[in-house]
């Protein structure tokens, strides 16, 4: 730390010092008779060379003493007394000289003449005018303060902050100048008190120290300084005080949080694509920072992602209203009520805003009501905005000032109006998404099924999520009955998202349901699912070959390829599932004993791609095995990984004996406790049922005539003890007919099996392959008309395939039970 001593003080009493110029006394005559040390430095002579001589040897020019010439006498300005004296050695002294009189008498010194060099008393002129511009002229406000931080000196910019002169508030203190004051600068101590006592104990100065207060001369507007500090000492090093510089800095200060506004607006606003949201983040960036209240109006239908009218005919909705010194009043979920519907008098400036679709400011006086219905008394500035997109007036934001915030000015002006419409961009982007989505969702759960019906294979439960973040997606499920009581088991995962996804997802389902009646085994079934991804692929890019280069090729572009797809088929006679899948995860199997697997499935590729071939594999599933097939999107989070929620779904799943319904919930809450975050989650959980073995009855039959009749009343009798007597004609007729046709072209054994399930099942399987068709027989024809007479008198019928040959099938409604 640098102190002052003795000598730098000596540069404030000036180089014509008497202390520290060149000094020479002179008689009336002219005649040195005393001669200084700085004397001798300055011209070279010693005192014994000079003393006793005329003072007249010292001038340049042939200048002569003359004592009675008015500007060697009292002169005002030392630059008029600038005089060439010439050095021992003969160089020219270019030199300023003053003089005064000792006394009148002709004996003994009469005069003292003070010289110093010319170039350094011009450096003090100027150092003096500087210090006297600084108190005087500079637009910085100067004020020094005592070790007791009391006003002890002020500059005429400081003073013009006072509403009486500074004389008068000498000896206040700090503290007392500014009330209310506050300091801006983050770190800093929070009143100048503080900041000013630091300076004082440590002596390291502050620079640059933001201070918002009002000033005495202006009560009613806000002012930020950026203050610097510094202590002041004596030549001993003796503290006095602390001096404080501080220039105002309003208008830069107020551009930097408009700036600073925006640039939080930019990052703030718009994170969600939810109209709520965005309205309630458009309060939270403004309010206090810019205004001290704000209140938000959205057209009604905009909430849910209609268009609003041009001349905006529907009511407004109060969205949301935050105060600076209130509690946010607000609807998150954005759901219209009555009591919520805004309307606004003709004459208020909300109404003109609407009807001219400009912004509107009013001012109001202090304590006036505001033209707000439920405006607060204290606004003093009501500055209204419509929020416009594409054209169209979404709303309006209102904006208030009035406690501690200055008038709106004309920067204001295009700030609200910047906000405005990033805001209203931002709610249009909301509303157009909220408005595909609320399409997709309801196309997607259309394609969905609503309402699955029991099944005497397996007891099914299931959940589907919608993407909350991202776009409806294209994930689904569907259980599918089959013949022979088997259940057929799908789940899938469209790649990608929005309409297109949801589209192509409704398209899957129902070609994959379409195939399944076919009695498709899994593999055959994926086979032709990827047959029909790997044409319409091939249908696009002829497509875009044919458009030519302008079209864009993203138009083209099928989200069934790359789909991942799981197809299980279970069979509740055998007890047994087959399953195979295209690029998807793997189901989780728990067995009544509690033992949980993911089945090492064969894994072919995802639909469109080509590749491997799709595999089959087989699973024994007692009765009361647990089966869980799900998406991705319920196992893959932004915070964990596969694996991760896998092992998740596993230790939810230990607790198999829980209900299904119940399972389910705890499934979601324990691995989307939030929610999907980016993508869609399907949940299909089923518990396997096994058929007892009298609801089953199996007959082998031989390649002879004879059969025929034995399989009619075998048939006939189980009817019997089932009590399904009243069927009896129509399954003897059904029996004959397959089991003849099984007997005139097929070979090898034949197997009569009838199964009592929800229906009544009767199946007929041969080792042939060849499939029967349904014709109208001519009148001359001596067949062809036994399959058409089955066909009208079942419900169904079918025939699928096995390695071993055929199974022809039909299936009969039971008879009401009163009527058993």
């Amino acid at each position: 730390m640098n102190v002052w001593n003795a000598k730098d003080s000596v540069y404030f009493r000036g180089p014509l010092d008497v202390t520290r110029a060149a000094t020479a006394v002179l008689d009336a005559e002219g005649w040195v008779v005393g001669w200084s040390p700085a004397a001798e430095e300055m011209l070279g002579y010693r005192s014994d060379e000079i003393v006793g001589h005329p003072v007249d040897v010292l001038f340049a020019g042939g200048r002569s003493w003359q004592p009675g010439l008015a500007e060697w006498r009292d002169a005002p300005n030392v630059r008029s007394n600038a005089v060439d004296l010439k050095h021992r050695d003969g160089h020219i002294v270019r030199s300023a000289t003053m003089m005064s009189r000792l006394s009148d008498g002709s004996d003994g010194p009469a005069w003292i003449v003070v010289a110093a060099e010319l170039d350094e008393v011009h450096d003090w002129e100027a150092g003096q005018a500087m210090l006297r511009g600084l108190a005087t002229q500079s637009p910085i406000s100067l004020t020094i303060y005592d070790t007791g931080l009391r006003l002890t000196w002020a500059n005429t910019a400081s003073g013009r902050e006072f509403t009486e002169p500074v004389e008068n508030v000498i000896g206040t203190l700090s503290q007392d100048l500014y009330p209310g004051g506050e300091v801006l600068t983050e770190g800093a101590p929070s009143t100048l008190e503080q900041v000013m006592r630091n300076v004082l104990t440590t002596g390291e100065p502050v620079v640059d120290l933001r201070y918002r207060g009002r000033p005495p001369a202006d009560r009613a507007e806000d002012h930020v300084w950026s203050c610097s500090y510094y202590r002041l000492q004596d030549a001993r090093g003796q503290t006095l005080g602390v001096c404080e510089d501080a220039f105002d800095v309003t208008d830069r200060y107020l551009a930097q949080r408009r700036l600073a506004l925006l640039v939080r607006a930019g990052s703030h606003i718009g994170r969600t694509l939810d109209v709520a949201r965005t309205v309630t983040e458009c309060t939270e960036v403004t309010v206090p920072d810019f205004a001290d209240a704000v209140v938000v109006d959205v057209v009604e239908g905009v909430t849910e992602g209609e268009e609003p009218g041009q001349v905006c005919p529907d009511p407004l909705l109060r969205m949301a209203r935050r105060s600076a010194d209130g509690v946010p009043e607000g609807d998150p979920s954005g759901t219209p009520s009555a009591e919520r519907r805004i309307a606004y008098a003709a004459d208020s400036p909300q109404a003109r805003s609407l009807s001219s679709g400009r912004q509107v400011l009013e001012e109001t006086g202090s304590g006036e009501a505001g033209p707000l219905p439920d405006a607060e008394p204290w606004a003093h500035s009501v500055l209204v905005v419509p929020l416009r997109a594409r054209g169209t007036t979404l709303g309006l934001v209102t904006f208030l000032r009035g406690r501690t915030s200055a008038r709106f000015d004309s920067d204001d002006l295009s700030l609200a109006e910047e906000l405005a419409t990033r805001t209203a961009v931002c709610i249009d982007n909301a509303r157009r998404y909220t408005r595909e989505r609320t399409a997709a969702l309801a196309l997607q759960r259309d394609l969905l099924p609503r309402h699955i019906p029991p099944q005497t294979a397996v007891e099914v439960a299931h959940r589907y999520l919608p993407a909350h973040l991202a776009d409806v997606g294209g994930d689904w499920f569907d259980v599918v009955p089959l013949s022979g009581a088997r259940v057929g088991l799908v789940v899938g995962d469209v790649v990608g998202h929005g309409l297109r996804a949801a589209a192509t997802m409704g398209r899957l389902r129902t070609t994959v349901r379409a195939l399944a009646r076919l009695d498709y085994t899994p593999d055959e079934l994926l086979t032709r699912l990827d047959d029909l991804a790997e044409q319409t692929s091939e249908e696009q890019t002829a497509a875009r070959r044919v458009s030519g280069p302008a079209t864009d090729s993203g138009t083209y572009d099928d989200p069934a390829l790359g789909v991942t797809c799981l197809y299980a088929v279970y069979d509740p006679v055998a007890g047994r599932c087959a399953l195979a899948r295209a690029g998807h995860l793997p189901p989780a199997v728990v067995t009544p004993d509690g033992m949980l697997t993911f089945p090492e499935l064969p894994s072919g590729p995802p639909l469109g791609l080509g590749g491997l071939p799709f595999e089959s594999a087989e699973l024994e599933l007692p009765r009361g095995s647990l089966v869980a097939l799900f998406t991705d999107g319920l196992v893959r989070g932004q915070d964990h990984d596969v694996e991760l929620g896998l092992e998740r779904l596993g230790r939810v799943l230990s607790e198999h004996e829980k209900p299904l319904e119940e399972l389910c919930d705890q499934i979601i809450a324990e691995l989307l406790p939030e929610g999907p975050a980016a993508d869609d989650a399907a949940l299909l959980l089923v518990r396997t049922r096994v058929l007892d073995s009298h609801e089953v009855a199996v007959w082998e039959l031989s390649l002879d005539p004879e059969a025929v009749g034995r399989a009619r009343n075998l048939a006939s009798r189980q009817l019997r003890s089932w009590g399904l007597g009243e069927l009896s004609f129509t399954t003897e007729l059904v029996v004959s007919e397959l089991v003849t046709n099984a007997i005139h072209y097929a070979s090898g054994p034949i197997q009569l099996r009838l199964i009592r399930d929800r229906s009544l099942l009767c199946e007929v399987s041969d080792t042939g392959h060849t499939t029967p068709h349904l014709r109208r027989a001519a009148s001359d024809d001596e067949g062809g008309r036994g399959l058409f007479i089955v066909a009208h008198m079942v419900q169904r019928w079918g025939t699928r395939y096995s390695a071993a040959g055929k199974t022809i099938w039909t299936e009969q409604p039971l008879p009401p039970t009163d009527a058993l």
